[in-house]
């Protein structure tokens, strides 16, 4: 390809992941966003109707309820997978007796099927025969039976709590890889001139930690909006919606009910949403980096 500019040679390569890009990632969008405007059923022909999906969706009450219970999952799993999972990285950054096998243990439930997941934990929280509630009535505390799942208070934490127990490892290992981009000199250094432990963590590795922190928050973020094995597995969003999350909620709504314009209008919102999240929170950090470098 010497006869090619370096320019042409570029495009070419980088054409097939864009093309892949368009298909898989952009085209899906268009295409949710335009049938969003529509009545589509799924059969027949789709008629433009303007914006009446979305004006149903404000008088929804079960829309809000999904996007309730989104929040809450989002920001549960948010203010513990972060600082956990740093330190977990913290705690199997240097090599120890055993090690391996803990990381191995810690990772394990990220590779475990979504579904399968669900069937573990719902094993274990479910209100009539799941593990705990039967430890409670063996040992003579029915009184603190709780009902885990299923109901209007506690899924939407229960969830968060299972979704924290499968991700912890894949955002651990993203921190562990930070930590080991970290040159040991500047820790040695520190070292040198009497920083402790706990100093050297707050002046040199949470500040060059920054991107992959960025990095863990929009994943976290993105990944939160799109919650649907657990919840579908665990309660199926029931009882009557109670505890459908946006993507349960869009689900039951175009392939259930067979309304794949307002099930589209569902999408387009949480699509949204999300990336409204993920830009204040870029901005805001770019912003809070200006400042420091100023």
């Amino acid at each position: 390809m010497h006869w090619l500019s370096k320019k042409t040679t570029k495009i070419i390569m980088i054409m097939p992941a864009v093309i892949l890009f368009t298909v898989f990632y952009l085209a899906p969008i268009f295409i949710s966003v335009y049938y969003s405007f529509t009545d589509f059923s799924g059969i027949g022909a789709a008629k433009f109707i303007g914006f009446k999906n979305y004006q149903v969706l404000l008088n929804d009450k079960f829309f809000f309820i999904a996007l309730k219970n989104t929040f809450i999952i989002l920001i549960g799993i948010t203010i513990t997978i972060l600082p956990l999972s740093f330190i977990v990285a913290l705690l199997l950054e240097k090599p120890f007796r055993g090690s391996g096998v803990v990381q191995s243990m810690i990772f394990a439930p990220n590779v475990i099927a979504p579904i399968l997941v669900g069937l573990i934990w719902l094993f274990i929280l479910d209100p009539k025969m799941g593990m705990i509630n039967a430890i409670l009535r063996s040992i003579g505390l029915s009184d603190y039976q709780q009902q885990w799942i299923g109901g209007k208070t506690l899924t939407p934490y229960s969830v968060a709590f299972v979704y924290l127990w499968q991700v912890l490892g894949f955002y651990t290992t993203i921190n562990m890889a930070g930590l080991r981009s970290i040159p040991a000199d500047i820790y040695e250094a520190a070292e040198i001139d009497g920083a402790n432990y706990f100093q050297r963590i707050r002046k040199i590795t949470i500040p060059m930690m920054k991107n992959t922190i960025v990095i863990n928050t929009i994943l976290i973020i993105t990944g939160g909006f799109k919650i649907f094995e657990t919840v579908k597995q665990l309660t199926n969003g029931g009882p009557n919606h109670m505890s459908d999350v946006l993507v349960t909620y869009m689900y039951d709504t175009t392939f259930t009910s067979s309304r794949y314009g307002y099930g589209m209008a569902v999408a387009t919102v949480s699509f949204v949403l999300c990336l409204i999240f993920s830009i204040i929170y870029l901005a805001n950090v770019g912003k809070s980096l200006e400042q420091k470098e100023g």
